[in-house]
Order: structure tokens, then sequence, then C-alpha cells
């Protein structure tokens, strides 16, 4: 299984908004992403599924992302990709799918880095995934713990020189 995780890409903040999972992406952040995708698509990425957090941030991004790659499932939002959301019931979903399978996951940090994290080392690794980072894991195993190989670890320039 082919794993792309992705973090949101920039939001805004506001004293008028009621909460955290209410912001938007920036017209910057909404561009990041479009230069995310553009890049994606000149690598010939072909999505079988996209999970989104529910927070509006994650879902504008995976929206921009899915359709830019012409994806035609649907985008599935999970309480367990929300930041304080739990990243063993995200493994179990991920069991469950085809192993050649090409997933996106659209989060949050801390929750992503860790995860990459956890996915690539036996011991201390420290990843520091950008707002529209993306990331490329080769997963081998997804039980207990998810368990692959980093592919790539990109930041949105590194995407927007693909495109």
């Amino acid at each position: 299984m082919d794993l792309l995780i992705l973090r949101h890409g920039e939001a805004g903040r506001s004293s008028q908004l009621p909460g955290d999972s209410k912001r938007s992406l920036t017209s910057e952040g909404r561009q990041e992403v479009t230069d995310l995708s553009n890049g994606l698509n000149s690598l010939k990425i072909k999505l079988d599924r996209v999970f989104t957090s529910p927070l509006l941030r994650a879902k504008q991004t995976a929206d921009v992302v899915a359709k830019s790659l012409k994806y035609q499932g649907e985008i599935k939002e999970l309480d367990c990709l929300k930041p304080e959301g739990s990243r063993l019931e995200l493994y179990l979903i991920l069991s469950k799918l085809k192993q050649d399978s090409t997933i996106l996951v659209v989060g949050h940090e801390p929750y992503l880095s860790e995860m990459i994290s956890e996915a690539i080392s036996q011991s201390e690794c420290r990843i520091n995934l950008k707002k529209a980072g993306l990331a490329k894991i080769k997963v081998t195993a997804t039980l207990p713990k998810i368990k692959g190989e980093l592919r790539w670890l990109l930041t949105p320039k590194h995407l927007k020189k693909f495109a």
C-alpha cells in the first residue's frame, strides 16, 4: 500500500470564528495545495481512497487535491484524523483496504509527523511535516501499528517544481 500523508494548507486565524474546527484555508494555503496537486498530477498519481479530518481546512485541502487528480470516489471524513484522534483506529481502517491501494490521508500536526516517525523507525525519530507538505510511505504492515519505508518527504516548494 502506498500511503500519501498530507498536512492541510495554511489556515487563517480569526477571533470571529467559533473554534478551531471552522478555520479555512487562506488564499496562500489554497495556492500551496493547488501547486502541490499540480505536482502530483505530473507524477501521474491515481488515488484509490481519500480520508480527511473533518476540520474545515483539512476538508478543503482534500477537496482541492481530489478534484485536481480527478478522484471519483467519496472523500471520507474520519474523526480519528482530528489532531487528538486515535492513530490505532486509523491503522485498523487501513488494514481492511487492498494492499495494492494508493491512499491519501489529510490531517494535522503533530499527529501526522508522529505517525510517519512511528511507521519508519524503531527508535526515536522526529519528522516535521510542513503545511501542505506530503510524505509517501510504502506500507508493509498496518497492525498493530503502521510500518513501512519512507519514499518521499516533500515540501510544497518541491512539489511545485514537479508541475
